[in-house]
């Protein structure tokens, strides 16, 4: 069923909450932490979506990292590792609520080491610059904005992982995200304002995706949430 853009925004912002306390809830929880695998934490947050919303569907692969798998780019399937003892993890889930998507990751530190908890409080920070500098430019492109996130990186010390920052995000199933369609994403060769309508009329939404990486290091983290809410 259609909605009117006011019920499409509330529903997007519900559920993004409804993720934000799935996570709230891992981290109460201790699902990470050392000696469990990765995918048997994914497994445990999918079991946990489902326990508290009742949520059985998910609109992307459920991805848990950790160490030097959190250097790969999303399309990747590392093999599985065990989580250790000073290790920096990251987790992003696309939980569907209500048929309305929520996209959402965060970066978990264990242990003591500076750096890694440097680069995970580096991270919300990035990411509030690059949501300040969107609502800033009321033009702003898809190019734009990625080159406004490596700047904010580099100045940080990091580099960014991917080749994007971000992704449309609605409805499920949403208009497809193709991975030749540039403009589907927050990205350099996207010169297309993020401030417009899809094929349907409606307005887009965005995901921003803060992946920083420490290529010397090998790790990285992710944060990602709504851009445009």
């Amino acid at each position: 069923m259609a909605h009117d853009e006011q019920t499409r925004a509330a529903r997007l912002l519900d559920a993004q909450a409804k993720a934000a306390r799935l996570f709230a809830e891992i981290e109460k929880r201790g699902l990470v932490a050392p000696g469990q695998g990765e995918r048997a934490v994914s497994d445990q947050v999918r079991d946990l979506a489902n326990e508290l919303f009742g949520t059985t569907r998910h609109w992307h692969k459920r991805i848990v990292r950790s160490g030097p798998n959190t250097l790969k780019p999303y399309k990747e399937n590392p093999p599985d590792r065990v989580l250790g003892s000073d290790d920096i993890v990251f987790a992003d889930f696309g939980p569907i609520f209500e048929e309305y998507e929520a996209d959402f990751g965060r970066t978990f530190v264990l242990g003591d080491d500076p750096v890694k908890h440097r680069l995970r409080d580096d991270l919300p920070r990035i990411f509030d610059a690059g949501k300040r500098h969107f609502a800033d430019t009321p033009d702003i492109t898809g190019r734009q904005l990625y080159a406004e996130v490596e700047r904010r990186a580099a100045e940080a010390g990091w580099e960014l992982g991917g080749w994007h920052a971000g992704h449309l995000v609605g409805e499920f199933p949403h208009e497809w995200i193709d991975g030749a369609d540039v403009e589907s994403y927050i990205a350099p060769a996207n010169d297309t304002p993020l401030r417009r309508t899809d094929k349907a009329g409606r307005t887009c939404h965005w995901i921003l995706e803060i992946h920083l990486v420490d290529r010397g290091r090998e790790f990285g983290g992710f944060h990602e949430e709504l851009l445009t809410l």
